[in-house]
């Protein structure tokens, strides 16, 4: 039986019928006068590739023409962003983020609420920089640099007036600036103490109030000494708190007192008095050497170490030979000690006499007091200011050492011409 292709009913194969279609299409394009339709023929079927007239047959060519695809669409390419376009939106970005930032530390419109209050003292003849920096170091601003750019922005960088100002920590630069403008009322009298003034010393800054400080210093019903374990009549030296008042102008000079006396018992009870204790210490001893310190260190972090070289002489029973306990008795806080003030028999001379001297030579602030209460732990009993500095010293352990330093100190005095060889 044949295998092969069915018969097609009317005797014509399809590739007889599709050229008489052909031919047909090209007589009525030849009487229409337009060219004939080309048709692309189909694809080859399986069957059309196995009738090869007997020729070796191309697998290779009939896969092909088997799979061939009709031609896929060009894809749309999708631009790229250029990636200078993207920098510069980048740098856009950061100069208006920074303009944003420096517009918001300049202006500060979302400021919130200031902190607690701080009192703050400008100095007189102080520069818009220097008043900046000091509203800066007690928190009052948070720039110094912003600080004065705004003060010349809005014009009031000459406007700023001294004086001694009761402010809050955190303020926005329009309520200080405000502050300072106002200045302190004409009918207010300001008393600035450094610390470490004696009452003698103390007394001429107190112009504009009545009466007399010395007389209203020596005692107080607000304070009395012996509850410190200070000898009976002792007076107020030592206790009359060194900071900034403000009193209306005519006000006695008890008032003043008083509130000093009220400072010092406020800050006193931070002090911790445990050390000082276990070393037989009253809180007047403590006291005492707290107004030794104020008169030694002019720099801040030396006051533990020159506590603890007053400790250890008088654990070692050394006589502590501070001439500020002679200037103290003589009065004589500037010019040099003659031979015959350093041989005073007084017992506040602590180069003649032993210990402690009877009481305080001053009003010691807070800091030198805590040290005083608690020394650093050295073994230093000497020092010596150091040459070519601002109030700084060498501690020594031993008098050879001691001796090495005070002959340094001499000699570059001497090629001074005998001057002070220090940078103050």
């Amino acid at each position: 039986m044949s295998s092969g292709p069915p018969p097609v009913p009317g005797g014509r194969t399809p590739e007889e019928r599709e050229a008489a279609r052909l031919e047909r299409e090209a007589r009525r394009a030849g009487r229409d006068g337009r060219a004939p339709t080309q048709t692309a023929p189909p694809p080859p079927t399986i069957d059309d590739l196995a009738q090869n007239d007997g020729e070796p047959r191309d697998w290779l060519s009939e896969a092909h023409a088997l799979t061939r695809d009709e031609p896929a669409l060009p894809r749309t390419r999708r631009k790229r962003r250029a990636p200078g376009r993207i920098i510069a939106l980048g740098v856009l970005l950061l100069i208006v983020a920074g303009i944003a930032w420096f517009a918001n530390a300049l202006f500060q419109p979302f400021k919130g609420e200031a902190g607690g209050k701080v009192t703050v003292i400008i100095p007189q003849g102080s520069s818009l920089s220097q008043i900046a920096d000091i509203l800066e170091q007690r928190g009052v601003v948070e720039d110094a640099g912003f600080f004065q750019l705004r003060a010349r922005l809005t014009g009031h960088s000459g406007d700023l007036r001294p004086g001694s100002y009761e402010l809050r920590k955190d303020m926005s630069f329009t309520a200080a600036l405000d502050a300072l403008q106002k200045g302190v009322p004409p009918n207010v009298v300001q008393v600035a103490i450094p610390e470490g003034l004696s009452r003698t010393e103390i007394r001429p800054l107190t112009k504009g109030l009545r009466g007399n400080y010395m007389r209203a210093s020596r005692r107080s019903r607000q304070l009395n000494p012996v509850d410190y374990r200070a000898p009976r009549g002792a007076s107020l030296e030592g206790f009359l708190f060194p900071a900034t008042y403000e009193l209306k102008k005519g006000r006695p000079v008890r008032a003043l007192v008083n509130d000093q006396l009220a400072q010092f018992k406020q800050n006193f009870s931070k002090v911790d008095m445990r050390y000082a204790r276990r070393k037989n210490l009253t809180p007047y001893d403590v006291l005492i050497i707290a107004s030794l310190i104020e008169r030694e260190a002019m720099v801040a972090k030396e006051r533990p170490l020159i506590a603890s070289v007053i400790y250890n002489r008088l654990h070692e029973g050394i006589p502590l030979g501070i001439d500020a306990t002679v200037r103290f008795v003589t009065n004589n806080w500037k010019r040099p000690l003659r031979k015959s003030e350093l041989e005073n028999p007084s017992p506040y001379n602590t180069r003649v006499h032993g210990g402690l001297p009877p009481g305080p030579i001053g009003n010691p602030g807070l800091s030198s007091i805590r040290a005083a209460a608690h020394p650093a732990k050295t073994k230093y009993l000497f020092y010596v200011v150091k040459v070519d500095s601002c109030g700084e010293h060498k501690f020594a352990k031993t008098d050879a050492e001691f001796q090495a330093y005070v002959n340094e100190y001499n000699r570059a005095r001497d090629a001074r011409g005998g001057k002070s060889p220090t940078k103050c």
